[in-house]
C-alpha cells in the first residue's frame, strides 16, 4: 500500500512538473511574440543636443507612441563616443538595447585599431535614420568663389592656406584630408579643442577654410561672414540647392557627409530587425517628422539593414585608407 501511494506520488508530481515546465515555456513563447513588452534604452554615446542625440529622442518618442512601451534615451558621452558603443555591443540581443550614433563608429575603428568594439561584426544594423550635410566654407577674404577657384589657389601657395577642425580625428578632419589627397594639395590642419574656438577664428580671419555641418555654417553665409563653396558629398543640400555637391565639383570617392543610423546588439532576431526597421521606416516618413528634422539640418532618409550593412563595411574601408594616407591620429 505504502509503495502504491509513493508511486502515485511522484507520478502526480512529474505530472506537476511537466505542467509547469508547459506554462514557463507557453509563457516565453507569449513573452516573445509580444515583443516589446517593456522598455527600450536607446543609446546616445554622446551628449544631448547633438545630431544623434535629436534623432534619437524623435523617432524615440514615436516609437514609443507606435509600440506602446517606454523608449528611454540614454546619452553615455565619452571616449569619442566610444564609451557607449562599446555598452550596447556588450548589451544582450533581446531588442531592448539600441545604438543611435553616427558614422563616427567607423570613423573611430578607422583611426584606432583599439577601439572596444567590432563595428562590422558586433552590432545588428537596423537602418539609415538621417544624413547631415557637409559643407566647405572659407573666410570672405580668401580670393576663391568655388572649389575650382580655391583648389587652384591652394596649389599655387602650397602650405600657406590652413583650415580648422573640432580636433584631429573629428569628421570634419577627415573630411578636407579626403579633399586635400583628392587634388593634391598641401593646406595646414589646426586642430581646436570643439567646433566652437574652431568657427569663431574662421570667422575672425586667423584661418581660411574649414568643413561644417550645413546648419552651422548656414547662418553665418547668410550674414556674409562666411563664403560656402560646396555644400554636400555625392549629392547637393536640400538645405542648399543652389550650391554644388563635391561630387559636381569633381571630389572622387565621396561621401563627406556624416550618416546616423540605428543599430542593435550582434545576434539580434531576424523579426525584431524587421519590426524595428519598419517602425524606423514609418517614423521618418511622417511629414512633420521629416520637416522637425530638417529645420535642424538633417536629411531623413531610410533604408534596409542590409544597405546599412555593406555601408558601414565600404565607409570602413574607405576612412582607414584616408587614415593610413594621410598619417591621421586622433586626440
Amino acid at each position: 500500500m505504502a509503495v502504491r501511494m509513493l508511486q502515485r506520488a511522484r507520478r502526480g508530481f512529474a505530472l506537476a512538473l511537466a505542467v509547469s515546465f508547459s506554462f514557463a515555456a507557453l509563457h516565453s513563447a507569449q513573452a516573445q511574440e509580444r515583443y516589446p513588452n517593456r522598455p527600450i534604452r536607446m543609446i546616445v554615446p554622446f551628449t544631448a543636443g547633438t545630431g544623434m542625440d535629436l534623432l534619437a529622442r524623435t523617432i524615440g518618442q514615436k516609437l514609443s507612441e507606435r509600440l506602446k512601451v517606454p523608449v528611454v534615451v540614454d546619452n553615455r558621452a565619452g571616449a569619442s563616443g566610444n564609451i557607449g558603443t562599446e555598452a550596447v555591443s556588450k548589451s544582450p540581443p533581446d531588442g531592448y538595447t539600441l545604438l543611435m550614433t553616427a558614422s563616427t563608429i567607423v570613423q573611430n575603428a578607422a583611426l584606432s585599431r583599439s577601439v572596444p568594439y567590432d563595428p562590422v561584426r558586433g552590432f545588428t544594423p537596423i537602418g539609415l535614420t538621417a544624413i547631415g550635410n557637409m559643407a566647405l566654407v572659407v573666410n570672405p577674404s580668401v580670393a576663391a568663389k568655388s572649389v575650382t577657384e580655391f583648389v587652384a589657389l591652394a596649389k599655387a601657395q602650397p602650405g600657406k592656406l590652413n583650415y580648422a577642425s573640432p580636433g584631429s580625428g573629428t569628421p570634419h578632419h577627415l573630411a578636407m584630408e579626403l579633399f586635400k589627397l583628392n587634388f593634391g594639395i598641401d593646406i595646414a590642419h589646426v586642430p581646436y579643442k570643439g567646433t566652437a574656438g574652431a568657427v569663431t577664428d574662421i570667422l575672425g580671419g586667423q584661418l581660411q577654410a574649414m568643413f561644417l555641418p550645413v546648419h552651422v555654417a548656414l547662418p553665418h553665409a547668410r550674414s556674409g561672414k562666411l563664403r560656402m563653396l560646396s555644400a554636400g558629398g555625392a549629392n547637393r543640400s536640400p538645405v542648399t540647392p543652389e550650391l554644388p555637391s563635391l561630387a559636381e565639383e569633381g571630389v572622387k570617392d565621396i561621401d563627406v557627409d556624416i550618416w546616423y543610423a540605428l543599430f542593435a546588439p550582434a545576434g539580434l532576431p531576424r523579426d525584431m530587425v524587421t519590426l524595428l526597421n519598419g517602425e524606423v521606416v514609418a517614423i521618418l516618413g511622417q511629414s512633420e517628422v521629416r520637416e522637425s528634422l530638417q529645420k535642424q539640418g538633417l536629411n531623413p532618409v531610410t533604408g534596409t539593414p542590409e544597405e546599412l550593412s555593406k555601408l558601414v563595411e565600404s565607409d570602413l574601408e574607405r576612412w582607414t585608407r584616408v587614415v593610413r594616407a594621410a598619417r591621421i591620429s586622433a586626440d
